[in-house]
């Protein structure tokens, strides 16, 4: 099926069927459409120096069969149907498929199928049929396994990315059971933005071409891609939860300071979402599908409206009721900067503003105690090399002459755990790849030194060490007798003998892990809580201060968690960034409840508005309202349907085609 057209360039009059006239008018990308033809060739015409006059804008439609037919008229305000026994068949397919083809964006639609399906020769053929599904069933398919890997793969990547507080944690636990050092938490995060960008971007693709009316083909590499993406994030979540569970508590935590942020992505998104939907809610014939795809919409977009009616943060609230910042308690000291728990590590804590310290105090084989964490010396000395056949002993069967033949700090550099060795000058190198095994005297009198608190767990000796029912009374004649601390200045966390060291040192701070009932901390002379951060909670922690009882959170280094502890009323937190969190002024995530509302209500209100001006405007074209182009032309825009019925003939003859073949051209 050819087409007459009539136009003028410089005054002269041009007449010519679509072969005739060549590349002025077939190189525009002129689309065989009746409904679009003519309005796309008025569009470009200044481009080629054609002028279509208002008077002559009718096509002039031409058909082809064994002896050459006189041309009936088609004007672009009524179509005379031509029988379709007249047309020529030869190229009915592809001349079905422009028919339906809008090539005003040919490059990017040319791009976007290029990347979805790989289809960068033949994506001009993939257009939908009027009124009927965008893709087959099995493409359906593959869209909706898009969109369940997107949101599964969203899940993974903020569950990890939240829980970087603990990434230190996540790999020295690899380490214990692989028996060598790799940043994994930082492989795994590297992982998961990858994944979520590939499906994401796949997302959009897809997005996009139903915007543009495109048939979607998803090439079989994105397939296995997509699969493998959802498996992976499925297996990762599930491995992760099972293993580190308590990560999840961080996850609901992290809400309290992200959701109105969140619930801003979220409706902006659903905004966007907006265009596509509408495009194709008034596009589809079937009632149930039309209203079934609506229905899921406006359910969604609903529901992020109301989500902040049940939302709870102790940062929303007045300025004038946050109270002092929560004071800091380098955890090992300052694990960033130095090798944990060694002299140094403490001296960089205080240097950058600790108000306490925080270590773990294991007893040596002839009663030195010892900062140690681990059950073995493994990983923060070179035991392996000094003792090759006892990596797997236990700390306190070591005398103290064995330990002090270990270097307890060039593991730092080899493993970087934090990766901020590069950031140490060369004195400070040097002065760390020659820390040894600090003695608890030595880290009670620094304190004592500086005037700073002081928190530790104490590790009871293996059977058959020496010390093994005394190291209570070993570690109380250090602080009483060997340091010059004062008690008060030491939060005692041990709970065996609570009621002995109590009695031999009433002027010990008890401290807990505990989160009993108020009377029952009291009896025991409790003073202070040492409680995990994801136990968190704004009113429990208001009902033990209100008995004077004080709460320390452990291991706080992000700056959101901190700032979420100082909103909720802690008094202390144990981080392994002191020089980070010190710097902090005020909390990341701080408004009135007045601030947050009017936030809330005014996104919700320009949502909704832009919402429904973008299903009014596609509703207003698809019912055919007239457009003016200028004074003397008007363009005309039919709906779908009806375009649909305009060129019925077309397509029942696309059926006839397959069996028939091509004609030479007249």
């Amino acid at each position: 099926m050819r087409y007459f057209l009539s136009l003028e360039k410089n005054g002269q009059h041009t007449e010519g069927d679509t072969d005739t006239l060549g590349s002025d008018v077939s190189a525009t990308g002129f689309s065989y459409s009746v409904r679009y033809s003519a309005i796309y060739i008025y569009i470009c015409s200044d481009i080629f120096g054609y002028t279509l006059p208002p008077q002559n804008m009718m096509l002039k439609r031409v058909p082809y069969s064994q002896e050459r037919l006189e041309p009936k008229f088609v004007s672009l305000m009524g179509t005379t149907q031509t029988e379709p026994t007249q047309m020529k068949l030869g190229k009915l397919k592809v001349a079905r498929q422009r028919l339906l083809q809008r090539y005003e964006h040919q490059p990017f639609v040319f791009c976007l199928a290029g990347l979805y399906g790989c289809q960068w020769k033949h994506y001009q053929l993939t257009h939908s049929q009027p009124g009927r599904c965008c893709c087959s069933k099995l493409e359906c398919g593959s869209f909706a396994l898009i969109v369940l890997t997107f949101c599964i793969s969203l899940v993974f990547l903020y569950f990890w990315s939240e829980a970087r507080n603990d990434y230190n944690d996540f790999d020295w636990f690899n380490f214990g059971n692989l028996g060598f050092w790799f940043p994994w938490s930082i492989v795994l995060l590297i992982l998961a933005i990858f994944l979520f960008t590939y499906v994401a971007v796949l997302l959009l693709l897809a997005v996009c071409l139903l915007t543009e009316g495109q048939r979607l083909y998803l090439h079989w590499c994105h397939k296995i891609g997509i699969s493998v993406t959802l498996i992976l994030s499925v297996v990762a979540s599930s491995v992760l939860t099972d293993l580190w569970s308590k990560e999840w508590m961080t996850v609901l935590l992290s809400f309290q300071v992200t959701a109105p942020y969140l619930h801003i992505g979220g409706v902006v998104l659903m905004t966007l979402l907006s265009w596509p939907i509408a495009f194709h809610v008034f596009r589809i014939n079937m009632k149930v599908r039309r209203m079934a795809i609506l229905v899921l919409y406006i359910t969604v977009l609903v529901t992020l409206y109301l989500v902040p009616l049940g939302m709870y943060s102790p940062c929303i609230k007045e300025r004038s009721s946050l109270g002092s910042a929560p004071a800091l308690i380098g955890h090992r000291g300052a694990p960033m900067l130095a090798p944990e728990n060694t002299y140094m590590s403490f001296e960089k804590a205080l240097a950058a503003g600790a108000d306490g310290l925080e270590t773990d105090v294991t007893i040596s084989y002839d009663g030195i105690p010892f900062l140690m964490h681990d059950k073995n010396l493994r990983r923060t000395t070179n035991v392996k090399d000094v003792f090759p056949n006892w990596t797997h002993t236990s700390p306190a069967m070591f005398t103290w002459r064995e330990l002090q033949n270990l270097n307890a700090g060039s593991w730092f550099f080899s493993q970087d755990p934090f990766g901020t060795a590069s950031s140490l000058s060369v004195d400070e190198r040097l002065q760390a790849q020659n820390q040894s095994v600090c003695t608890l005297r030595d880290f009670l009198d620094l304190a004592a030194q500086h005037e700073k608190l002081v928190i530790f767990d104490l590790y009871r000796p293996p059977r058959g060490h020496p010390y093994r029912d005394d190291w209570i009374s070993r570690t109380l004649d250090v602080i009483q007798n060997e340091s010059s601390i004062h008690s008060s200045q030491v939060w005692w966390l041990p709970p065996e003998l609570r009621e002995f060291v109590q009695e031999i040192d009433p002027e010990l701070q008890q401290t807990t892990a505990e989160q009993a009932p108020v009377e029952d901390l009291q009896l025991r002379h409790i003073s202070r809580l040492n409680i995990h951060y994801s136990s968190m909670s704004e009113k429990e922690i208001r009902k033990y201060a209100a008995a004077n009882i004080s709460t320390n959170l452990y291991v706080i280094s992000e700056p959101w968690l901190y700032s979420l502890a100082w909103c909720a009323g802690a008094h202390s937190v144990a981080t392994n960034a002191v020089h980070i969190l010190k710097n902090l002024q005020k909390p990341l995530f701080l408004m009135t409840l007045d601030e947050y509302r009017l936030m809330w209500i005014l996104t919700d209100i320009a949502s909704l508005i832009l919402v429904v001006l973008i299903f009014v405007f596609h509703g207003w074209r698809e019912r055919g309202l007239a457009l003016s182009v200028d004074s003397s032309s008007v363009l005309e825009n039919r709906s779908y349907r009806q375009f649909r019925t305009e060129v019925n003939d077309v397509w029942s003859l696309s059926n006839m085609s397959a069996s028939d073949k091509q004609e030479p051209d007249a």
